[in-house]
Parts: structure tokens; C-alpha cells; sequence
């Protein structure tokens, strides 16, 4: 069983070892553990390589509408234009569509139910998650970690 806990960060983190997804199959960036410590904040190495979540609210991305693109902060592969971003009310930055194939998605049942997850398709990293609570034209929430996205502005 893997069981959630909230650390002294706000993360929620796995209390038993797991296989993590970023290290699974191949992408076009990978790195060794001691390089994604070395490029990440502790939080963003937990959120990216470990699959946890940030606390909602704390980012300031979810309050960000000016123009431009979300990259990905492990590999700066554009995943979100400004365009599809959308204020979900979460406290997550939240998204109805990402650009062609910029993510990846799996199965997550870590919480007692079912999800889609979401990660970055060149480097595997950590997003977030899908839901079937967005705007038209999808229906979609893409509901994402603002600590593994970076804003660059058009």
C-alpha cells in the first residue's frame, strides 16, 4: 500500500518507496539523481522526480494571465500556452488543454481512488493531474504544479 503524509514543506510524499514514473521507459532528457538534486529546489526535486504535491496556494504561477508559455522546469519543453490557462478555483494553476504531445499520462491510484497523472514528455518529470471538471472547448483541468513549470513571456 503506498500511504500519503505531509511533510514539514507542505508536500504530500510517498511514506513507502515506489517506482517513479520519470524513471521508467525512455525520454529525450535524463538525468542521475545527483543532477536533478543539483538542478532542483528540494521541493521541486520531491514535486518532479518523487511525484509529491505542492500545497495549494503557493504558487505564484496560479495567479499569472499574462501572455506567454508554461515550460517544463526540468527540460524547458513548452507544455501549456497562456492561452488555455484558467482561474479552477484550486489554488493550482489550471489548464483546459497542453500543446501536441507535450505531456504524458498514467493511471495513479496512490490516493484511494483513480487519476491521471500528468508528466513531461521529454523528461518525465512530475505535473500533475487530469480532471473532467474544466471549461469547453475540452472539459478538462489540467491541475499542475507550479513548482515544475516556468512562465516565459510572449
Amino acid at each position: 500500500m503506498d500511504r500519503r503524509i505531509f511533510i514539514t514543506t507542505g508536500l504530500m510524499a510517498s511514506a513507502a518507496p515506489y517506482t517513479v514514473f520519470a524513471n521508467e521507459g525512455s525520454f529525450e532528457v535524463t538525468r542521475t539523481t545527483a543532477e536533478w538534486k543539483a538542478l532542483l529546489s528540494p521541493i521541486e526535486y520531491n514535486v518532479m522526480r518523487k511525484e509529491a504535491t505542492e500545497r495549494a496556494g503557493s504558487s505564484p504561477l496560479d495567479k499569472n494571465y499574462a501572455d506567454g508559455t508554461y515550460i517544463c522546469r526540468g527540460c524547458d519543453l513548452p507544455l501549456y500556452p497562456s492561452k488555455t490557462k484558467f482561474d479552477s478555483g484550486t489554488g493550482w494553476p489550471s489548464f483546459y488543454e497542453s500543446l501536441p504531445n507535450a505531456v504524458r499520462t498514467k493511471e495513479d491510484r496512490k490516493l484511494f481512488s483513480v487519476r491521471t497523472e500528468l508528466h513531461c514528455s521529454r523528461c518525465g518529470s512530475h505535473l500533475g493531474h487530469i480532471f473532467d471538471d474544466g471549461p469547453k472547448p475540452t472539459g478538462k483541468r489540467h491541475c499542475l504544479n507550479g513548482v515544475s513549470l516556468k512562465f516565459v513571456a510572449a
